[in-house]
């Protein structure tokens, strides 16, 4: 008789570096959401990250965090590159101090966003996902790309409403009577913690709610403006004014209104320029198309991220349907000044396959390659018309 092989006791699974950083972000998130107490005090995927990220510490001979709101302190306090974090991630993953959770407004960063969207969390990306699905769906089968349009010029331009503005938003403008229910949807009841006095402060370069930070200071949630040490107050609405006021959700002012406001400000200068940029043209196939007078057309999609490495390893060809010449990946020079290594890690972590077909470059050398495009075209037309006149 052959005598029966011992059983080894099956090692725990720990989670480390990038699935880990994920299951933070993604707890981080849930825990912003939670409206009030509940039971259990955490849900499963608070809890079970909580647990994960004990274990790993333990594992490694780290002091774990004591609780939940200690790793939530740990998220505000530590950027995810440092101690006490036990993972172990790439350098050029930390962002250069990037922190999960913002020590001033004790939100979710723009990073932990980020983070949380690279989980691919279904459940989580339904809320904001499927609205943008459901409004190009809408317009698609209605033939109204005019609709689109305006859809997200209103999320991009107005991503605070008064009760009265989002109950009469398809009054005044027709375009969006189509969506009116989807845009309805997007909005949320602005939260007592942004009152002060009894009155909300919008920002004036986003039009984002402004966070009141002490007895007189505020910030702006948005990267670009919170650059501004000060920002500046746009405008003050009353609380009880015009029937409540409401606020985009959270998804959508980072991942719709951010990067709107960069696809809009690059508009405006292609405006200057004389060219007639298409916005999201084929119900966002990509962000801008423009024809230069040539008569090469590019292609602009618009990235307004925190974390290349991310932006890099989520890099995809953009869709040729409208077809064009030349095509862009553009992030605002921000993020180049922020971080100089920021094309360098994006290229670094794009997959190999998109090597030559999918680079990242700053809005403003998107401007000066328009530029130059510009003053050839220039030429050509002094040229031919000094040779037609010779031709004469």
């Amino acid at each position: 008789m052959v005598p029966r092989q011992q059983q080894q006791p099956r090692a725990e699974s720990v989670f480390e570096g990038e699935p880990l950083v994920k299951m933070v972000a993604s707890a981080i998130v849930r825990l912003s959401q939670q409206q009030g107490p509940q039971e259990p005090v955490y849900d499963a995927t608070v809890q079970n990250t909580y647990n994960q990220l004990v274990l790993l510490c333990l594992r490694k001979g780290q002091t774990p965090p004591a609780s939940v709101p200690e790793m939530v302190r740990w998220a505000a306090q530590h950027p995810i590159g440092e101690d006490p974090w036990p993972w172990t991630l790439p350098e050029d993953f930390d962002g250069g101090g990037a922190v999960l959770v913002d020590d001033q407004t004790h939100t979710p960063t723009q990073q932990c966003w980020e983070w949380r969207v690279a989980a691919r969390d279904v459940a989580a990306e339904q809320v904001e996902n499927q609205l943008m699905l459901t409004a190009i769906a809408e317009c698609r089968a209605a033939n109204a790309p005019e609709s689109y349009t305006a859809f997200r010029r209103l999320l991009i331009r107005q991503p605070v409403l008064t009760g009265a503005e989002r109950a009469a938003i398809a009054d005044d403008d027709l375009d969006l009577e189509l969506l009116h229910d989807t845009i309805k949807r997007c909005y949320e009841l602005a939260p007592a913690s942004y009152l002060r006095d009894g009155a909300y402060a919008l920002c004036a370069r986003c039009g984002c709610l402004l966070a009141p930070i002490g007895r007189d200071r505020y910030v702006c949630e948005l990267d670009r403006c919170r650059r501004d040490q000060h920002p500046r107050v746009g405008q003050l609405v009353e609380a009880r004014r015009g029937g409540g006021l409401y606020q985009l959700n959270r998804p959508m002012r980072m991942f719709i209104t951010g990067p709107g406001l960069a696809e809009t400000d690059l508009e405006a200068e292609l405006l200057k320029r004389g060219l007639r940029p298409q916005m999201w043209p084929n119900f966002d196939a990509y962000d801008l198309r423009i024809t230069l007078p040539r008569g090469r057309v590019w292609a602009i999609d618009v990235k307004d991220r925190a974390n290349p490495a991310l932006l890099g390893r989520g890099a995809a060809p953009l869709r040729h349907d409208p077809p064009y010449d030349e095509g862009f990946l553009v992030a605002p020079q921000y993020r180049f000044d922020e971080r100089e290594d920021y094309g360098r890690v994006f290229a670094h972590h794009r997959p190999d396959e998109l090597t030559g077909k999918v680079g990242l470059i700053s809005d403003r050398e998107l401007l000066a390659r328009v530029d130059r495009e510009l003053r050839r075209a220039g030429r050509s037309a002094v040229t031919a018309t000094i040779e037609g006149a010779a031709d004469a």
